[in-house]
């Protein structure tokens, strides 16, 4: 090893009898670590690169601020367009150019500045009761205000992020003022006060006290795999609504760098790899989600609840949209 001259003896000797220290990238992640955890030992067994994840229920964007450049944080994985912009728009992020990612996520699911790709999409469909809902009685999102839903409706609050993106593509296709009568003809179809997770209303369709509900189509391998669940589970059905004259409304997890990131290179490597076929597939079966990447395939459970068309409004546009939902959310008092 060449040292530069000007060195003292005393560091350069240190710097020649230093170990050389392992590869590693540093995560912060909403997703729970044994749900990545298939993707981070595939990595490792890849490239040699250690991956540590810390997982983050809330606050990552604080803390990203509140460490600033000490933050040892290289990337970012989180849900939903909402904190993905909101992530962008703290400063937190910083722009990655990559041809490989590029290849592998098609523009609709990527920030057109490159500050963060998308690597799995889901649904956010109406769980139906098989007992009480016919087969192709629920159409699109449209109709959830009709009232021959009045009183068969469950939802978690109106003011969630997956809601929200909802909401906001519905001003997407729209406008406001018919967004607004929307959300008053939906409240008016609720069987209770929005409560609970996506989760909840489905338990909710099993003991009979709504027939639909707004949830995320993971949900239902989430509820497979749980013993408790299995049963509400297999009291519904799946349906795919779409806007009129769009598709149906996704959503996107996805991966950013963070703008202080300590590992840079070895950032960029974790994340083309997680945008790469085979690690999407990997995660989109640990979270029964669908893989973006040209050639990638669901798992065999998601594949069997059927086809559907994303929609194809602009997921940065929906992210635009979210104040405008939010506000009209709250003008009509849904969650009241």
């Amino acid at each position: 090893m060449k040292i530069a001259s000007f060195l003292p003896a005393a560091v350069a000797a240190a710097m020649i009898a230093a170990p050389v220290l392992a590869q590693e990238v540093n995560v912060y992640s909403y997703r729970q670590p044994e749900l990545i955890k298939p993707l981070t030992d595939a990595f490792t067994a890849d490239t040699g690169i250690a991956v540590n994840v810390a997982y983050l229920d809330k606050g990552m964007i604080e803390r990203l601020r509140a460490e600033g450049d000490r933050s040892p944080a290289d990337v970012i994985l989180t849900v939903d367009i909402a904190r993905l912009a909101k992530a962008v728009e703290a400063g937190v992020t910083q722009p990655v150019s990559s041809e490989v990612m590029q290849a592998n996520v098609p523009a609709e699911y990527r920030d057109p500045g490159g500050q963060w790709w998308g690597l799995t999409t889901r649904a956010r469909i109406v769980y139906a009761s098989k007992d009480r809902v016919a087969p192709g009685e629920v159409t699109t999102y449209e109709d959830l205000a009709d009232p021959k839903w009045r009183g068969r409706i469950c939802t978690r609050s109106g003011t969630h992020a997956y809601n929200i993106a909802l909401t906001a593509a519905m001003i997407a296709h729209h406008g406001e003022d018919y967004t607004r009568g929307w959300l008053k003809g939906l409240k008016s179809n609720l069987a209770r006060r929005p409560q609970g997770n996506d989760r909840a209303q489905i338990k909710a369709i099993w003991a009979g006290q709504c027939d639909i509900s707004l949830g995320n189509t993971y949900y239902m391998g989430k509820m497979l795999e749980n013993p408790e669940q299995t049963e509400w589970a297999k009291a519904v059905r799946l349906d795919f609504p779409v806007f009129e004259g769009g598709g149906t409304h996704v959503n996107v997890s996805g991966v950013a760098m963070t703008k202080a990131a300590p590992h840079p290179q070895e950032a960029l490597k974790f994340m083309e790899f997680l945008t790469s076929p085979e690690a999407q597939e990997i995660y989109a079966e640990a979270n029964y989600e669908y893989p973006i990447a040209p050639g990638a395939k669901p798992a065999a459970l998601v594949a069997s609840w059927g086809s559907f068309t994303p929609d194809t409004v602009n997921l940065m546009d929906l992210a635009g949209l979210r104040a405008a939902a939010l506000r009209l959310t709250q003008e009509v008092d849904f969650d009241g």
